[in-house]
């Protein structure tokens, strides 16, 4: 139910808005001076509303409301068949149970006449001394009480301001689009709803723009979500748009009116519907300000009574409970703060309100001015007179009389009277602009009131009669009501007839008659026409048929050559009639090669120039009628092959060998003609495996997969239809690499080159040889490598910086403008070899009456040829012959020259020889003589031989003495002046020293060995001292001298075997009684007694002494034959007699192994800790198999800690790793992976010796990891 809305008025009688200071341009509070009499009958009893003719009320679409003009009044329009919002039924044209309220049509415009009255002020029933109830036929107004069901209320989305409601809503032209439309509806709270709305496909070649609206103005395709979806179908058989609004767990808010609007190019529909949302029952206890609420306040959703939604958007207070006394307030307040109490506790219901307190008995306060003051409200009908009168306490009081605000002037509308201490004002002629708030105010007080002016109905007094004609012909409806001057609605098929500058309806007014004209009516106006006025409607049905369509002249086919021009003609009757053309079912458009022609009864299709696509079916549609004219048109073509699209010169296409040919010809005609591909006189088949030749649409194309040799030649192309012959030819060359050359030879070989030939391919591949490419390699490898970058012409080259020595092979590869051949066959393997270098250091060494005996060194460079032997040549003096001395190589680097002549001067010289040839020969400088010299003997003793030579026991004994002298000395040993016994050493005696050699020495080997070296009478003496030693013995005895303190005396006597070697020193250990366990005091000791400090007071101690010489520590030592008791000074220490404790334990690792990771190549160490008595045996073992001697594994013991190092893993190290300790009373054994990161190549992995097996099982676990 609306609420009282504050009307301002100006002087000049148009209405203004009137700004609070705090709303910011919002619509202001209205002040209500207003006293409603209670009603008589409760209007939320759950009533259905009261119907007197008989129909069933049909759901209104009710608008905004809008302000009210001042000019002049207007009747309210009521449609007497629909009930009021709220679902309150209309009794007598303009009866509610709350008010009156006026209404626009369905789907209405506002209208644009600035002097037409577009809405008025809803007002409350009258108090009864005014206007009785059973005066006016209005339904008497319920009881109520405090505990009240809300109302049902629409919600029409956000309000308007002021000025946007007299402004004129510019919509686009209307047409029919919608073949079905959303229908309203009433759902529960919670429940589920779909609207929709279908537009045929007639004439519309895309989809239409849709628009769902809810109230005014809000686009519902924003607020899509799970409670709101829209869809939209097509439907191509039917050719019919659905679309679908689905209200999903409906609110109190949706309610309201909606709109569906179509919009198509120049073409516009809508339609209006109403959702009414019902509360569900047994909500019926809410506090008093919900039971005023209509619906959510100022939220985009605000329903049509909800006036805050006419106001600046505000954020919603939360709402308050129900402990503030509402009622209490407004009893005690003004009737002009009414509305800002309910605007403060967000009651929007105010009329309703109003008449609930009523009922509620006011004790109206004394004023010094007043002695009674207005009414709460009054009611007239329109065009009655009214008189509101005050009785003053003072009649001297100057009194002014307003209206909204402005003062009202004396004038024949407005009359004053006078009678004693009443004041009267009396309005005569009510009109609506008179439905207003008036006060008075008499000085400082003032008192107010409201007048409400009822609109009397207009009823129908002619109804419309209906109608039925044909297309072309004028339709004028006419209907009279019983006022002049009456606003009524002009009605089709329930939807408003929109009356525009461009709409094809025309309104017109006459009295009280009114006239709906067309002028040229169409199939589209047949449907039912109704005028609805505020207190009927009337109704009748409107026939439009079309005429008799005749035919005069038909279509007929045709055949036209391509490029001609086309002229379809037909003639029919009407002559007035439309038409369309249409081609294979398409829609004809005119254009620049295009004329449609309609003249008279001639309908006219023409093609200026013919083109393949006016090849079809052609049909021509009179507009309105299901009958058409149809006709085939055939556009023929002689065939044409074009090869100017080939864009290659004579048309010689060139590809390369192994590619995929496919050529495509564009080929014309029409009919589609027949295509023949021919390569001499061989037919190209479609199904051809390798070569074939595909037809299709506008072009023919010829496919060689894979292009060999043979296909060079020339292809035909013959092309046939009805209405000719054409052909043409390709030439296809298939150029491809040349064959490989023949295999190079290689004449000549030089240290580190060579020089190679070769022959020219035999097949070119059909274009010229550009060049050629070399490549070499070793035999033993698999990796050519190539030697020139740049294409050598000529059939020749020599490759160098070759490694002399080393096999190779040589291959050829020609080259063409396509790409490289195939290699050739490889050259057979030859070796880059070169000659030695000339021998060095040539000398004479031995002279003999016979012989000559020369030595040298070996060449400097040998290179890779190696070396065979040695060539030794001499020329006796006086000639130039060279004599082969050795007729075989000899490989050694000395010789001798025999057979010569004594007293003959020869030059000797000699040649290295290897596979590549002899060397520069290496002469001596000078001529030698034939003759033999005497050289006295020489021994040359070795340095380390001059003084004493030390030998452990055990050690062999190797010693080269070299010596001198000519012809060879004889040499002889002595030891001691004894001579030596062959079976204890062995003596080699050579050319220029002589060896003596002992297996294994033994101290009886020590002694001076003499050296005698004797030529003829020449002899030479060297001696050589040999000292053989060994460990040596304990000491003989230790002795503790004295024992004070924590200091111990011990006493020893040197060994008795001293091992062939002075004693150097002595190590002292101690032991505790208790462990028995040794530890070093003193090492390197060189005198034989010592004193032992620092020994702890109360252990008993045992002392043993090692000798040491330079081979070492003895291999035993001896041990002190009493023990030392440290005690302290002063007391007598008193022993008790103790179990010995076992400590004998079976190995236990107290700290096991870790699985650990290590990267290859750095050191990894394993550590764990074991516990055992006696100490246990530690066995390391990977992958259960013990680790034996493996240089790359160093294990270490100390104090239970063992600890196993991995030098330098790399990944076949991983694995798991086992420690085992074992001794007498038991084994354990603790495990752990280790895993190696990183890796090694295949090169390094054998250079570090590991099995071919492990690499292979490396390299493949290395190639799984990446691609996981």
């Amino acid at each position: 139910m609306p609420e009282p809305t504050k009307k301002d008025e100006m002087a000049n009688g148009q209405p203004e808005e009137s700004v609070a200071p705090e709303s910011n341009g919002a619509m202001p509070l209205p002040e209500i001076t207003l006293e409603v009499s209670p009603p008589t009958e409760a209007v939320a009893d759950g009533k259905e509303p009261v119907e007197t003719d008989g129909k069933k009320p049909e759901p209104s679409k009710p608008e905004p409301l809008q302000a009210v003009e001042a000019q002049e009044p207007s009747p309210t329009e009521t449609n007497t068949n629909q009930p009021q919002p709220g679902g309150v039924g209309v009794k007598e044209q303009a009866e509610s149970e709350h008010s009156t309220v006026k209404e626009e049509g369905p789907c209405s415009p506002p209208p644009t006449d600035d002097d037409a009255a577009v809405a008025t002020t809803p007002s409350p029933t009258p108090h009864a001394e005014s206007v009785a109830p059973e005066s006016n036929g209005a339904m008497p107004l319920p009881e109520i009480t405090l505990e009240v069901s809300p109302p049902t209320v629409w919600s029409l989305g956000d309000g308007q301001g002021a000025d946007d409601l007299e402004k004129p809503i510019d919509s686009p032209p209307r047409s029919t689009l919608l073949i079905e439309s959303p229908q309203s509806a009433t759902i529960l709270v919670g429940g589920d709803i779909t609207f929709v709305a279908k537009v045929e496909a007639k004439d519309i070649f895309r989809k239409p723009t849709i628009k769902w609206i809810k109230g005014k103005w809000m686009d519902l395709a924003s607020k899509t979500g799970k409670h709101l979806q829209l869809k939209e179908t097509f439907e191509r058989l039917t050719k019919i748009h659905t679309f679908e609004m689905h209200i999903i767990k409906a609110k109190d808010n949706y309610a309201g009116n909606y709109r569906c609007e179509v919009t198509y190019k120049d073409k516009f529909d809508s339609c209006c519907f109403d959702l009414e949302v019902k509360e569900a029952e047994g909500s019926q206890n809410i506090d008093i300000r919900s039971a005023f609420k209509r619906s959510s306040e100022g939220q985009e959703d605000a329903g049509e009574l909800d006036f805050s939604g006419l106001l600046k958007h505000r954020e919603p207070k939360p709402d308050e409970g129900p402990d503030v006394d509402v009622w209490e307030i407004l009893k005690n307040a003004r009737p002009d703060q009414y509305e800002k109490i309910a605007f403060m506790y967000g009651i929007t219901d105010l009329r309703g309100l109003l008449k609930r307190m009523k009922k509620i008995t006011r004790v109206e306060k004394k004023t010094e001015a007043f002695a009674k003051k207005l009414d709460p409200a009054y009611q007239a009908d329109k065009g009655g007179k009214i008189r509101m009168v005050v009785d003053l306490a003072d009649p001297t009081v100057e009194l002014k009389w307003y209206k909204n605000g402005q003062e009202i002037r004396p004038c024949p509308k407005y009359i004053f009277e006078h009678k004693g201490t009443q004041r009267i004002m009396v309005i005569n002629n009510c009109s609506l602009n008179d439905d207003a708030a008036y006060s008075v105010a008499a000085g400082d007080e003032n008192c107010a009131t409201e007048l409400f002016v009822k609109e009397l109905p207009v009823k129908i007094v002619k109804k419309i009669e209906p109608v039925k004609t044909t297309v072309n012909e004028r339709i004028e409806l006419e209907c009279e009501v019983s006022e002049e001057g009456a606003q009524v609605k002009w009605m089709k098929n329930g939807v408003e007839v929109p009356t525009g500058v461009r709409s094809r309806y025309r309104v017109k007014c006459e009295g009280t008659k009114h006239f709906l004209v067309i002028d040229d009516a169409s199939r589209e106006d047949t449907g039912t026409y109704s005028l609805m006025a505020t207190g009927g409607t009337s109704e009748a049905h409107i026939q439009v048929d079309l005429k008799p369509l005749k035919i005069f002249q038909d279509l007929q086919d045709m055949k036209v050559m391509l490029g001609q021009p086309i002229n379809l003609q037909c003639e029919i009757f009407p002559g007035n009639v439309a038409g369309r053309w249409y081609r294979n079912g398409q829609l004809i458009q005119p254009n620049d090669r295009i004329n449609i022609v309609h003249k008279n009864k001639v309908h006219r299709l023409e093609v200026a120039t013919s083109t393949l696509h006016d090849t079809g079916d052609y049909t021509f549609v009179p507009e309105g009628y299901s009958q058409s004219l149809s006709a085939k048109i055939h556009i023929i073509d002689p065939p044409r092959v074009h090869l100017e699209s080939l864009n290659f010169p004579d048309n010689t296409i060139t590809i390369v060998a192994g590619n995929k040919l496919r050529l495509e010809i564009p080929i014309t005609g029409e009919p589609a003609p027949r295509v023949v591909w021919m390569k001499g006189e061989r037919v190209i088949l479609e199904s051809g495996h390798r070569v074939r030749a595909e037809t299709y649409g506008d072009q023919t194309s010829l496919t060689i997969d894979v292009t060999e040799r043979e296909d060079t030649g020339n292809y035909k192309i013959i092309l046939q239809n009805e209405a000719g012959e054409a052909t043409a030819s390709v030439k296809v060359k298939v150029v491809d690499i040349p064959d490989p050359p023949e295999s190079p030879l290689v004449p000549v070989v030089g240290g580190d080159w060579c020089s190679m030939t070769w022959e020219p391919p035999k097949y070119d591949g059909s274009s010229p040889i550009l060049g050629y490419y070399i490549e070499r390699k070793k035999k033993q490898s698999s990796r050519w490598m190539r030697l020139n970058f740049d294409l050598i012409k000529e059939t020749s080259f020599e490759p160098k910086k070759m490694i002399e020595g080393v096999p190779y092979e040589v291959r050829i590869f020609a080259v063409n403008a396509i790409g490289s051949s195939r290699p050739s066959e490889p050259s057979k393997a030859f070796t880059p070899l070169a000659v030695t270098s000339e021998p060095t250091m040539l000398v004479v060494d031995d002279i003999t009456d016979t012989t000559v005996t020369v030595k040298w060194r070996p060449p400097e460079t040998i290179g890779a040829a190696g070396l065979d032997g040695y060539l030794v040549e001499y020329c006796i003096e006086g000639t130039d012959d060279w004599v082969v001395s050795n007729k075989e190589l000899t490989e050694k680097t000395k010789f001798t020259i025999t057979g010569l002549t004594p007293g003959t001067r020869i030059l000797v010289r000699v040649k290295a020889i290897n596979a590549a040839g002899a060397s520069t020969p290496r002469t001596l400088q000078h001529h030698v003589m034939v003759k033999e010299i005497i050289e006295p003997p020489k021994i040359r003793v070795p340095r380390h031989l001059k003084q004493t030579y030390t030998r452990r026991v055990g050690e062999a004994v190797n010693l080269v003495v070299p010596f001198m002298g000519k012809p060879r000395p004889k040499v002889n040993w002595l030891k001691e002046g004894q001579p030596i016994e062959p079976t204890h050493v062995n003596i080699r005696n050579t050319d220029c020293d002589s060896i003596i050699f002992i297996r294994k020495a033994e101290r009886s080997h020590s002694g001076k060995y003499e050296m005698t070296v004797q030529v003829e009478n020449h002899v030479d003496t060297a001696i050589l001292d040999i000292q053989v030693v060994d460990l040596p013995g304990p000491p003989h005895s230790v002795t503790i001298e004295d024992v004070w303190g924590g200091n111990v005396a011990l006493v020893w006597t040197p060994p008795k075997d001293n091992g062939n070697a002075p004693i150097t020193g002595y190590t002292i250990q101690k032991a505790d009684k208790k462990t028995m366990e040794w530890f070093t005091c003193i090492e390197h000791y060189h005198r034989s007694c010592i004193t032992i400090t620092e020994l702890v007071v109360g252990n008993e101690y045992f002392f043993r002494i090692f000798a040491e010489n330079m081979c070492g520590l003895s291999e035993t030592a001896t041990q002190s034959k009493q023990s030392a008791l440290i005690v302290k000074e002063g007391m007598q220490v008193k022993t008790h007699e103790f179990t010995d404790h076992d400590f004998m334990e079976a190995p236990k690792f107290t700290q096991p192994l870790i699985n650990t990771f290590a990267i290859a190549g750095y050191n990894a160490t394993l550590n764990c800790s074991v516990r055992a008595n006696p100490r246990a045996k530690v066995v390391w073992m990977k992958n259960k198999i013990t680790i034996l001697d493996d240089p790359r594994y160093r294990m270490f013991s100390n104090q239970g800690v063992c600890t196993l190092e991995i030098r330098k893993p790399s990944p076949y190290d991983g694995g798991l790793y086992t420690c085992k300790a074992v001794n007498d009373l038991g084994e354990a054994q603790v495990d752990c992976k280790l895993e190696i990161k990183g890796g090694f190549t295949f090169f390094e992995l054998m250079q570090r010796g590991v099995p071919l097996h492990l690499i292979d099982k490396y390299m493949n676990e290395k190639v799984v990891e990446p691609q996981k």
